[in-house]
């Protein structure tokens, strides 16, 4: 077979991929192996495949590919999200394309609008997947409105609600005005936005009886606010000044606070103050959750409109007057600019102020305002009448479950965080105003009553056994009568159903014993981005010991954000976020999924550049070009006896560094560091294999090897070919079924990683400074100007002459060496360097100037000593000497006394040259 002289992954992705799919080799059922499971974190059914998801799936892929290769029956669960936001605003939007709003049609054909565009758009982010190799069993695919998926979440909303964990009540939510619906907080985003901060005069009441103005306040008492005394207009106790940068909210107004300890307003304690330009009269209360130094230290109380204002106002029994729609606009409350939208009236009411002769002065300021996540409007605080879930109950058995590492997070930084959510954990707000999602299986009889089931009928049975007396009243409702009960217009939050997500992908709720969810929950590892620790994680742990007393997963691996090379978020308002696909095509799959991985440290940021794709790319050719080599050489068994005694050293060193890697990749596996398990492999394949083992086994002029040596070459192509697949699925396969003739089952997606072994590490210490000499003969020649054919003569000074005996073969070969000497003394007049305490001296006629030679010695003696300083600092922590393994410690002891014999090399060196 010819093989190709370039690599090109658009000729072998596509069929590859569908290859691994027809041999069934992504798909599981139970059986008699160990499960390991992963549920993909469902994309929103309207998405589209971007760098974020990108390097969450390639990470869950290189998992599950790992899992596959080690024996396990592997499960890899896809599936998307419904998005009830998202989703309604493409649907609203295709509906405007038509001519047509949502109100002009009925619940029932928005629905069959939402489901037309599910089924041809919303599968695109699976197919793209696809793409990058993600060996998922597409056979299982979940989407969270699927019927049984529908099923158990309305099962679980019911069960709940029997069980008192859910009520409807009203209280301050996100609400999204452009939307019309409460969003949940991850749905908020918050940016840094220059605004104005406004100083408005409300003045103070006097008590009917004409009593005196109120003594004691000066203005020497308002060094900070940069009012003067007419502007606080407080020394003759007519107004009190309050900064707020949304002045719109004046009109709902019912009090104003200031901290009972602030000097400045002890005589206003008990005063009644006047709302600008609607004259409503508010009283003047004292809470010291006032911040003295913000603005004046007064603060207008709104009710309505802020969290913190709601809670104030609950607490001193202030009215609550809600001046803002759902749309944002002003109500008939605000009795000012009714119908207007708020960021109108704001620029309305800031000139009436001023006119008024209330506005004081206006300032810049940059503060920090919630965004929804779907539509970008400003978030506006609302109380609503709302479906709540009750958590501290349900939060209980979570905390513990991740206290005790029953569930263990990684980076483990975010134990602290999770612990600190759930202990202080608040109610969740579980419905949302919108038609496409799990409609809240609540309805509401005509005096009022709420009645809960999986169906009406359900419902009605379980109110009846409590109220007999309505039973003649509804004993007609499957005929349908005139008082039917009606439905509750809400759907549940989306969190609501990918919660159950690790148990419903399997039918877990419906049939809670069933075979598949028996056998393969809980899951072993979840990967998620740490954003959605609260919101979805933590609540999944909920579900998990709610429906099956256990964890849903083992651990959960948080990725870090994707950010470009400077830093930055990627957006498409700053342009840094580049096409995946355009890169897949330019680069291949391989190369991108390379750049992705080398650059995400284990739990931080990945800082990505494309050129990290080229190197990935420049890499899979040399893969390639290794392969071809191999594969040129003939076979030539006369020459077996000798060529295989000459390459005995270089098998038995690389088999020892294949073992030492093995070990290796699989410590780094366990702790999820997989960026660095690649880069070990990229330096094993690039460095070890091609640059020195296949420089030291390769024929002769006449291209002939040995099948020994050949046989040993290909296993070990073998082995890598193993250890990058779950990294580079696609350039391992096309390899591995290169290098031999394959059976019809015999492919590199399923082929078993080997049983670990103990490296000679005494071996591979004592080998790498062989290969350390020839890169510094290679490096001095280079510098000399002395052409690779020219042969030199090598002089060694060794405690351990036999080591370098043994490899003089290969020495002599690779570095083009006449002979190799060995001394007892220094060599004067002759190129020399140092490996740990091995000289080695090469007659070069030197022209190089002395005092340039001390200078670089005294600059590598300083290097030395530093690293020297470093190493021992690291010795001599107690804390460092008790966590790490014996290995570590080992090696760090080495490195020391490897420098301290190099210090004394190098200060005995430039002793001589004065």
């Amino acid at each position: 077979m010819e093989i190709p002289k370039t690599f090109d992954p658009s000729a072998i992705e596509d069929r590859w991929y569908k290859e691994w799919q027809d041999k069934g080799f992504f798909g599981s059922k139970p059986d008699d192996r160990e499960p390991f499971t992963i549920v993909m974190p469902p994309p929103n059914v309207t998405g589209v495949l971007h760098m974020g998801h990108a390097l969450n799936n390639t990470i869950q892929d290189i998992l599950i590919r790992r899992a596959r290769m080690q024996g396990y029956n592997a499960c890899w669960v896809p599936g998307t999200d419904h998005a009830s936001i998202a989703t309604e605003a493409k649907v609203v939007n295709l509906l405007i394309e038509k001519g047509l709003t949502k109100s002009d049609i009925s619940r029932e054909v928005f629905l069959e609008h939402a489901w037309e565009w599910k089924e041809k758009y919303g599968g695109i982010i699976l197919q793209q997947l696809k793409k990058i190799g993600a060996s998922c069993d597409w056979d299982r695919t979940a989407f969270t409105m699927d019927a049984n998926y529908y099923k158990s979440v309305i099962k679980v909303f019911v069960d709940l609600y029997n069980k008192g964990n859910i009520y409807r009540g009203t209280k301050m939510v996100n609400w999204d005005p452009a939307a019309k619906t409460a969003v949940s907080d991850e749905e908020v985003n918050y940016k840094e936005v220059n605004s104005k901060l406004y100083y408005v005069r409300y003045k103070i009441m006097h008590q009917a009886s004409g009593v005196s103005r109120q003594e004691g306040i000066q203005p020497s008492l308002f060094p900070d606010t940069g009012l003067s005394t007419q502007d606080s207009g407080l020394p003759n106790d007519e107004y009190i000044v309050i900064a707020t940068t949304r002045p719109e909210t004046i009109l709902g107004d019912t009090g104003i606070c200031v901290n009972p300890t602030d000097e400045r307003y002890f005589g206003l304690h008990g005063k009644m103050a006047i709302v600008p330009l609607i004259n409503r009269q508010v009283p003047i209360i004292v809470d010291d959750y006032v911040e003295k130094e913000f603005g004046t230290g007064a603060l207008k109380v709104t009710p309505a409109h802020d969290k913190n204002d709601y809670e104030l106002g609950k607490t001193h029994g202030l009215e609550t007057v809600d001046v803002l729609d759902a749309e944002g606009k002003m109500s008939e409350a605000a009795q000012l600019y009714i119908g207007k939208d708020r960021f109108i009236a704001r620029k309305l009411i800031v000139k009436d102020l001023e006119a008024a002769g209330c506005l004081v002065k206006i300032e810049d300021y940059t503060s920090n305002i919630g965004f929804s996540e779907r539509t970008d409007a400003v978030i506006e605080p609302r109380l609503s009448n709302q479906w709540f879930c009750r958590m501290p109950d349900l939060a209980a058995p979570a905390l513990e479950a991740v206290n005790g590492d029953d569930v263990e997070l990684y980076p483990a930084k975010f134990k602290n965080v999770y612990r600190h959510w759930m202990e202080n954990i608040h109610d969740w707000c579980i419905s949302r105003q919108l038609w496409w999602g799990h409609r809240i299986p609540a309805w509401y009889l005509a005096d009022g009553t709420v009645i809960v089931g999986e169906s009406i009928e359900e419902a009605l049975e379980n109110h009846l056994k409590n109220n007999p007396e309505f039973r003649g009243e509804y004993s007609g409702i499957k005929s349908g009568i005139i008082n039917q009960p009606s439905q509750e217009e809400d759907v549940l939050d989306t969190w609501f159903s990918s919660w159950i997500w690790p148990m419903a992908v399997f039918n877990g709720i419906l049939e809670p014993d069933n075979k598949d969810i028996n056998y393969y929950y809980p899951t072993q590892v979840l990967v998620s981005g740490h954003d959605i620790i609260f919101f979805w994680i933590a609540r999944m742990i909920m579900s998990g010991y709610e429906y099956r007393k256990s964890e849903p997963f083992e651990e959960v691996y948080f990725t870090g954000m994707v950010r470009d090379k400077q830093g930055r978020k990627m957006s498409k308002s700053l342009g840094n976020s580049p096409d995946l696909l355009a890169l897949i095509e330019e680069y291949g799959a391989d190369a991108v999924r390379f750049g992705v991985i080398v650059s995400s440290p284990a739990g931080n940021d990945l800082l990505f550049d494309e050129k990290l794709c080229d190197q990935g790319s420049n890499f899979t050719n040399k893969i390639w070009n290794a392969m071809r080599l191999v594969k040129g050489w003939e076979l030539n068994d006369q020459i077996r006896h000798k060529s295989s005694r000459f390459n005995e050293k270089p098998i038995v060193w690389f088999q020892n560094k294949l073992y030492q890697l093995q070990n290796e990749i699989d410590d780094y596996f366990e702790e999820f560091r997989l960026s660095e398990a690649l880069t070990a492999i990229y330096k094993l394949i690039w460095d070890d294999f091609c640059s020195n083992y296949l420089e030291m086994i390769k024929p002769g002029p006449d291209g002939a090897m040995d099948s020994r040596t050949y046989e040993h070459t290909l296993v070990f192509f073998e082995e890598l070919m193993k250890m990058i697949h779950p990294f580079m699925p696609f350039i391992s396969e096309e390899v591995w079924q290169t290098l031999r003739d394959r059976k019809d089952d015999d492919f590199c997606i399923v082929a078993q990683l080997p049983e670990l072994k103990k490296a000679d590490k005494e071996l591979l210490k004592n080998t790498e400074k062989v290969i350390e000499a020839i890169s510094w003969v290679r490096y001095l020649r280079n510098e000399s100007g002395i052409s690779p054919k020219v042969g030199l003569d090598l002089y060694i000074k060794s405690e351990s002459p036999m080591l370098y005996r043994q490899w003089e073969p290969i020495i002599t070969k690779i570095a083009n060496i006449n002979q190799v000497h060995f001394l007892n003394e220094r060599l004067d007049g002759a190129k020399s360097f140092t490996i740990k305490t091995d000289e080695f001296y090469i007659p070069i006629k030197d022209t190089s100037d002395p005092a340039v030679e001390r200078e670089k010695m005294i600059k590598e003696l300083e290097y030395t000593r530093g690293f020297l300083k470093s190493v021992a600092t690291k010795l001599a922590n107690e804390r460092f000497v008790q966590n790490a393994r014996p290995e570590v410690i080992e090696t760090e002891q080495q490195k020391k006394a490897d420098a301290e014999a190099k210090i004394k090399l190098l200060e005995e060196s430039i002793a001589q040259l004065g």
